[in-house]
């Protein structure tokens, strides 16, 4: 399964050892790893984050990889327009998808390609039990992130961004996807939601 979110440049993985034998601190060292397995960002659990944490990563090793990559960034930026216009296309009769907009005046380049669905647990494991690599990124909203009670905030404040939360839904996008692939994509979403 290819995760939905292949980023354009990539870069290499940062190191992170400790040997600690009290819980509490294994805990709180796993939360502070900068990524890996679906985890990291300052938590064990992806896009929840129990406490303010930073993530420094672009050292002179990964300045060196990312500056070598930069000249076929372009490139890549072009195909996920192009990708992205094509699912536009083989979604734009799908009932009950919603896609994404760009307003007047604004380019996208299309890290990801974000629709809303309803009912978007049931089809999402549908798509992943289709073999399709389909995600839920930042799904927790700031307000409700438990690194932030002392806002005072609830679920409920922020009603519009709640409901959009619950229903993202992103797709396979990456640069030199196929419009074959693009379309057992869709065909997939569109057995999905039934």
């Amino acid at each position: 399964m290819v995760h939905p979110a292949q980023k354009w440049i990539g870069r290499i993985s940062p190191g992170f050892a400790r040997r600690e034998s009290r819980e509490s601190v294994g805990i709180a060292c796993r939360g502070s790893r900068g990524s890996g397995a679906g985890r990291g960002y300052g938590s064990e659990d992806k896009y929840h984050h129990p406490e303010v944490g930073f993530n420094f990563r672009l050292d002179t090793l990964q300045a060196v990889v990312l500056l070598a990559k930069l000249s076929w960034l372009a490139g890549w930026n072009a195909q996920r327009v192009e990708a992205a216009a094509r699912y536009d296309a083989l979604l734009g009769d799908v009932p009950g998808v919603v896609l994404p907009q760009t307003l007047d005046g604004n380019a996208h380049v299309w890290h990801l390609y974000v629709v809303r669905v309803p009912d978007r647990g049931r089809v999402l494991q549908a798509l992943n039990q289709a073999g399709i690599g389909a995600g839920v990124h930042y799904s927790l909203l700031c307000h409700l992130q438990g690194a932030f009670p002392s806002l005072g905030y609830a679920r409920g404040d922020f009603p519009v961004a709640e409901r959009a939360a619950d229903e993202i839904l992103s797709l396979r996008l990456f640069p030199g996807i196929t419009e074959a692939q693009q379309v057992v994509v869709v065909a997939a979403l569109r057995e999905a939601l039934g």
